[in-house]
């Protein structure tokens, strides 16, 4: 068995075990194609790249055969999975580039005893950065680079988190398998299975696609949740996104490639009009999936007992940061920020002094494609068992398993040139904005390739309401 047939069958078993029964045993048969060889790293990026989006379309097939539909061959191409994973870098609005890179606070510094990596995209933590470190706002990364150099990386870590910023210290995955949090990790499943409270089974008629009538809310932000939701939407979800006007992930009308696929709204959450409306919402979805810290919308009544109590039968996919439990549980974290303390950063290391990054948000693309794949077992195993269907996935728990892979000698360097890419992987798509160039969603399903289903609009720009009659 190669690392990589390994690897799809890791990502399997995370998806289809669990203790809910109705396990499926064997996946159905998975063509892939192209040359390997697109991801250069010392880790098994590739390999895990292809496991977690072969596990999302495998399930897609079986929810299709249940549906008594027919799968047909289901394939994927290597290369096309390199390119998807980076998928914001291919992002065009009229040939222009539109993808969102990293702020100059949000990056590597060498502090008094190592590294520390910090994330500062958000206006509100590039605030809370720059308060933690005493220096005053406005200040550049010149300005801030002397006084974190001062201090040990543990001590930033601890000062900015707890202003509530974001800056991890760079550790060896040694010293992170002995932190607290890493123990914790450790103990957590790929992908955490649980059935809460009683609801009938949701029965749904035969359809083209997989996922044809199911409604799917998305309260998800960045990469990871919206990487899950858009591949749903390429399965034939009715997606609509939700978010908050106060902290908008985005400039409002701005087309982006995390919302490919799906329609946009913004819905006040801090008063009651906009709370009537999530539930409203609710009412009409089949799976809601959630992309912020654990316990961050309990107030809002998502927390999965509270769900499975008001809104029995939904299919509820959580994705956090650090895991599930353990210290760090409710602490934020992006794919960046992540990759220092698991030891990512320094076994990505060239020389093994100065920490590095993998060569995609691995951790991001990876755990939405997981994400997928758990949702569509969850909405498989409902029609069979009825009940509320969690799952629970996290960027530092797939950390842990793209590390448990090993490390080998990198073939070629990580910094792979945009050009060099077939753009036979890029479609064009029509927006509010103009043309709009994008990567497909990858694989193919009932011997055809899969498809952004719309022509898109922008962030925020239609009514919080689904679209077609439930």
């Amino acid at each position: 068995m190669t690392r990589e047939q390994d690897l799809i069958g890791q990502a399997w078993t995370a998806v289809s075990s669990g203790d809910s029964g109705a396990r499926l045993d064997q996946p159905a048969g998975l063509r892939l194609t192209g040359a390997a060889g697109s991801l250069p790293s010392h880790f098994a990026v590739e390999e895990v790249a292809i496991g977690s989006v072969a596990a999302a379309l495998l399930a897609a097939a079986a929810l299709a055969r249940q549906r008594g539909g027919r799968a047909g061959t289901v394939s994927l191409d290597r290369g096309h999975v390199s390119v998807a994973v980076r998928s914001e870098r291919f992002f065009r609005v009229q040939g222009r580039p539109a993808g969102v890179g990293f702020a100059p606070l949000s990056r590597f510094w060498r502090v008094a005893d190592g590294w520390v990596r910090t994330h500062a995209n958000y206006p509100w933590h590039r605030h809370a950065l720059l308060r933690a470190m005493g220096v005053p706002e406005g200040a550049d990364a010149e300005a801030l680079a002397p006084v974190l150099a001062a201090f040990p990386m543990e001590e930033i870590e601890e000062r900015v988190f707890g202003a509530g910023g974001i800056a991890t210290a760079v550790r060896t995955l040694d010293a992170w398998l002995a932190h607290p949090q890493g123990r914790a990790l450790a103990a957590e499943p790929l992908i955490g299975h649980r059935m809460a409270g009683e609801g009938p089974p949701r029965p749904r008629p035969p359809a083209e696609l997989p996922m044809a009538g199911v409604r799917v809310l998305d309260l998800t932000r960045v990469i990871a949740g919206p990487v899950c939701t858009r591949f749903l939407s390429a399965l034939g979800a009715e997606v609509l996104r939700v978010d908050p006007p106060s902290r908008p992930d985005m400039r409002a009308g701005a087309v982006a490639d995390n919302l490919l696929g799906k329609r946009s709204s913004f819905v006040n959450l801090g008063s009651p009009a906009g709370i009537a409306i999530l539930h409203d919402l609710l009412s009409g979805a089949d799976v809601v999936v959630c992309g912020y810290r654990p316990g961050a919308l309990d107030r809002f009544g998502l927390a999965e007992e509270a769900l499975a109590e008001r809104h029995p039968g939904t299919v509820a996919v959580f994705i956090d940061a650090w895991g599930h439990t353990g210290p760090w549980a409710h602490r934020r974290g992006f794919d960046s920020v992540v990759q220092a303390p698991t030891g990512i950063s320094m076994g990505e290391s060239s020389g093994g002094d100065e920490p590095s990054a993998l060569p995609c948000q691995l951790l991001d693309h990876a755990t939405g494609y997981l994400a997928a794949a758990a949702t569509l077992d969850g909405l498989r195993r409902q029609e069979l068992q009825g009940g509320t269907q969690v799952r629970r996935l996290s960027l530092a728990r797939t950390a842990l398993w793209l590390t448990a892979q090993g490390t080998r000698e990198a073939e070629g360097s990580s910094e792979i040139a945009e050009e060099s890419h077939d753009s036979g992987w890029l479609v064009e798509l029509d927006s509010g904005h103009g043309p709009v160039s994008a990567v497909a969603p990858p694989g193919t399903l009932g011997d055809e390739p899969l498809r952004w289903p719309f022509a898109f609009t922008g962030y925020g720009d239609v009514e919080a309401a689904w679209r077609t009659a439930s």
